[in-house]
């Protein structure tokens, strides 16, 4: 694939948690997160993107969604568990998405709030739509997802070098 090409990089924060006698990375999934982490599968499953790369946080409730959401694709991407996204910066999940290899041309990355609320604002220079207001409006709940493109090499993604062009929360 040419670097020319948009890239597509899906935002995606874990569903709902439970709230059980253990580490905060060890928190499972609620039983409302399972259905919201399905519906978000489906969503993404219907945008017809068929995705290169997953990269998922190591924490139980944001695996616990992916599986969940992955299950309605029609094709399983590769997926990476990386550690480095728990209680990531947004400054640190460009570093980490900067070293994505340029044959990968659409990325889903599963993690937590504030980090990827925060990336989701500070990537998107422009946006199409609707997509930034619905989004300022709605906050980034558990669950929720933002689409943005950009074109250029991996390493060369940066704050405001992509656009914002949608945007779906479990109560859209």
């Amino acid at each position: 694939m040419s670097v020319a090409e948009p890239r597509r990089i899906v935002l995606f924060r874990h569903a709902k948690a439970d709230w059980p006698p253990v580490s905060d990375h060890e928190r499972p999934l609620a039983e409302r997160g399972r259905l919201d982490a399905a519906a978000a599968g489906r969503k993404l499953a219907d945008s017809g993107v068929a995705f290169d790369l997953a990269l998922c946080s190591t924490a139980v409730r944001t695996r616990e969604t992916w599986k969940l959401a992955v299950h309605e694709f029609p094709k399983r991407p590769k997926t990476v568990y990386e550690e480095r996204i728990y209680e990531a910066s947004p400054g640190e999940l460009i570093a980490l998405l900067n070293e994505t290899p340029d044959d990968a041309q659409n990325v889903l990355l599963i993690g937590h709030n504030p980090g990827v609320q925060g990336l989701a604002d500070i990537l998107g220079g422009a946006s199409e739509g609707d997509a930034r207001e619905r989004m300022t409006r709605r906050g980034f709940p558990a669950a929720a997802f933002a689409v943005l493109t950009f074109t250029g090499p991996w390493k060369s993604l940066e704050p405001g070098t992509a656009t914002l062009v949608d945007y779906w929360a479990p109560t859209e």
